[in-house]
């Protein structure tokens, strides 16, 4: 890995707002993306920083917003969190990686600060298009700060991942000696995720880097904050990151259509991914499922295999929701795996997006024209009057 000069270079998200995307770099005259290896909340807070958007919320992974094309810049980026400038942090290299663009990297920043450096734009010609997710597959690191020590988890979900606390300005994982459900039910309480499903180790998640924080950790699950329970001291330990702590809180849930709030309801239960039978399914079952991963309200509860059938299991049926449930599986059901349906049953959801307003700094010459629907931005072109660019069919 090699530590790069100092270069000025900027930074651009592309995505739904001004605060997420896709992160690309401008290097020798051109946009190209960072790859995901490695990519954690560390990058996320200097990219978050750069383009003036506050904290991070999530690093996500595998393309989350879309493949980008041409170049793949950076690889193996590996950051302190305090660099003024992504680039700053070490890396292989401009250019040197063994990526595709499905590894494209991305963050969700607050966007709290308001004061951000404008997006240049060096070609007259832009064009963003979110396409479809067939499949959720990503890895989120979300936070959750409580009256005791903050804690993350790193995984494919909001609520399910590996535990990592925060101590001495560092993260650090959770050694699994003695980790169980009681454990899990104070960190997902702490991230706001509910009940726990599964208190997993042997690194579930995958291995941790950097220093291993807490080991023996004793809960009653009562705790506000997993720190606030019963551990050796800080960093004392005998173990490695192959015995890192992870959970799954609630019930995992993801969307499978034609976006990342829109699409067929499928629920994660022993290890399998399987669909919801539509009886009795309504807007208070969508609302749930739309807070749970981290859309704004439900618009439609669509039955009828409305975004294709599903395969495989049918994990729930009859359920009956309130609306304010933080998971599916606190709703009231017939059982996982009890169900008299077929999957021409399957539910599905239609949730509003966070607002997306795409702000581009662009040369006086360039006309901005954005097309966007109600749950998400179809995309965006950017033309010289004297070149004008046709709108694709989607548009």
């Amino acid at each position: 890995m090699l530590v790069s000069p100092t270069v000025d270079a900027q930074i651009r998200l592309v995505g739904p707002s001004r605060c997420s995307g896709r992160v690309e770099v401008y290097y020798s005259g051109i946009w190209g993306t960072v790859c995901d290896d490695g990519w954690d909340l560390s990058e996320a807070t200097v990219v978050c920083r750069q383009v003036g958007c506050g904290l991070p919320k999530s690093a996500l992974m595998l393309a989350y917003f879309g493949e980008g094309t041409g170049q793949i810049w950076l690889d193996d980026v590996a950051c302190a969190g305090n660099e003024g400038s992504l680039p700053e942090c070490p890396h292989n290299g401009f250019g040197n990686h063994n990526c595709g663009h499905g590894e494209d990297a991305g963050v969700i920043c607050e966007g709290k600060k308001t004061s951000s450096p404008a997006l240049q734009m060096p070609s007259s010609d832009y064009l963003v298009q979110q396409g479809a997710l067939e499949e959720l597959k990503l890895t989120i690191m979300t936070s959750g700060e409580q009256s005791g020590g903050q804690v993350r988890l790193a995984g494919p979900t909001r609520c399910s991942g590996r535990v990592e606390v925060l101590f001495n300005n560092t993260w650090g994982t959770v050694c699994d000696d003695s980790w169980d459900l009681n454990d899990a039910a104070v960190v997902c309480r702490q991230m706001g995720c509910g009940l726990p499903q599964t208190a997993f180790i042997g690194a579930r998640f995958g291995e941790g880097t950097g220093p291993i924080w807490l080991t023996n950790v004793g809960c009653s699950g009562k705790e506000d904050s997993l720190t606030d329970c019963s551990h050796s001291e800080f960093g004392m330990n005998s173990c490695g990151h192959a015995e890192d702590a992870s959970v799954i809180c609630g019930l995992p849930v993801r969307l499978i259509g034609p976006g990342r709030c829109s699409g067929r309801v499928e629920v994660y239960h022993n290890q399998t991914w399987g669909t919801v039978c539509d009886d009795g399914w309504d807007l208070n079952a969508a609302e749930v499922v739309c807070m749970e991963l981290g859309c704004d309200r439900a618009y439609g509860a669509p039955v009828g295999d409305h975004y294709g059938p599903g395969a495989g299991s049918i994990l729930l049926d009859n359920l009956v929701c309130s609306g304010t449930e933080s998971s599916l599986s606190e709703c009231a059901h017939s059982g996982f795996g009890l169900h008299n349906c077929v999957h021409n049953e399957d539910a599905g959801a239609l949730c509003e997006a966070v607002p997306h307003v795409l702000q581009i700094l662009t040369p006086a010459s360039c006309h901005v024209s954005i097309h966007a629907s109600v749950f998400k931005l179809t995309c965006c072109i950017c033309s010289s009057p004297d070149s004008p660019v046709s709108l694709p069919s989607s548009c």
